[in-house]
């Protein structure tokens, strides 16, 4: 594994950065916490491509490159990382769930795949080739009962693949994915980013889809795939959606190109949503997707509206739910 330990940052000072959160609406008093003295921005290697982050139970963030499908693991307490996966050439790791078991699943974005990864040691112990179809693109994942749903962006349809304690990875046996399509509410559109990030919901029954353009969010049936549009108060849309983070009936969404992050209040019957505030801050650089640990979300800079090349710096940054 390829260890790493961050020098200062090239883009704020890390015990300076927390006064540079800036939160559209009065924030509440201050809750204590035990990371106060943990960075709250952290280097990825020069060219990493990242989008998607996942964390778990334990101080540890995995992150996903669209350059070549290669996963790092970063300490949250200090920020170093270490390359767990290497990846290969035409290979993406675009969206990314730990699952409580140690298995990694990885959504493939154009190569239209499934890939779990043990989470300790990097190794690659299943590909499920979910598309077919040039074109598509799986893009997030989140885990709920006995499968791991991905969103397909150009697609309407949702996949579903066994989690590894049913054996479909542990005992070697096979076990078929489903394939979900979306109806109800659910329109299609052509030629553009649709189902992006998702969430389970609170009774798990169901999921939260975010769908990028024209920026709207659903509550899908896992039994039918029925989508009902949630009604949004307090803003036309959620334009640019991407990673999706549920605490409770508190959904936060992170729109991209827009650098900011807008929380909202879901209703008991998930019909409607209300924006609450949104968070910014001077360190987005077109973060994309979100993960949570204690009292922080932590999140990676895509950087799409920067040149995309081997020198291209990256980082992720963590700001107070």
């Amino acid at each position: 594994m390829t260890r790493n330990h961050p020098q200062p940052s090239r883009r704020a000072v890390l015990g300076g950065v927390a006064a540079a959160l800036t939160v559209a609406t009065a924030a509440g008093p201050a809750r204590a916490s035990t990371k106060g003295r943990w960075p709250t921005e952290f280097p990825l290697p020069d060219g990493f491509l990242p989008e998607g982050i996942t964390i778990g139970d334990r101080p540890y963030a995995y992150m996903g490159s669209r350059a070549d499908g290669a996963v790092l693991r970063t300490d949250l307490r200090t920020g170093a990382y270490e390359t767990v996966h290497p990846g290969a050439a035409g290979t993406a790791s675009i969206g990314l769930k730990l699952d409580r078991d140690g298995l990694l699943y990885v959504a493939g974005g154009g190569g239209g795949t499934a890939r779990v990864l043990h989470a300790h040691t990097g190794e690659l112990l299943r590909t499920y080739q979910l598309t077919a179809t040039s074109g598509q693109f799986v893009n997030d994942v989140v885990l709920t009962g006995d499968r791991a749903w991905f969103t397909d962006s150009r697609a309407a349809v949702l996949h579903g693949v066994p989690r590894g304690g049913r054996g479909g990875v542990r005992g070697g046996g096979r076990e078929e994915v489903r394939a979900l399509p979306l109806t109800g509410d659910w329109t299609q559109t052509p030629d553009v980013n649709n189902a992006n990030g998702l969430v389970a919901t609170p009774d798990g029954r169901g999921l939260i889809v975010v769908k990028s353009t024209p920026g709207e969010l659903y509550h899908v049936s896992l039994r039918t795939g029925y989508a009902t549009r949630i009604r949004l108060r307090g803003a036309e849309s959620v334009v640019n959606g991407d990673g999706l983070v549920r605490v409770g009936h508190t959904l936060y969404v992170v729109q991209n190109r827009l650098n900011l992050i807008s929380v909202w209040s879901l209703s008991r019957d998930l019909r409607s949503a209300s924006l609450t505030r949104t968070i910014t801050d001077p360190r987005f650089d077109v973060p994309t997707t979100a993960a949570r640990h204690g009292d922080r979300l932590y999140l990676v800079n895509a950087r799409f509206t920067s040149p995309q090349t081997p020198q291209t710096t990256f980082n992720g940054v963590a700001v107070r739910l």
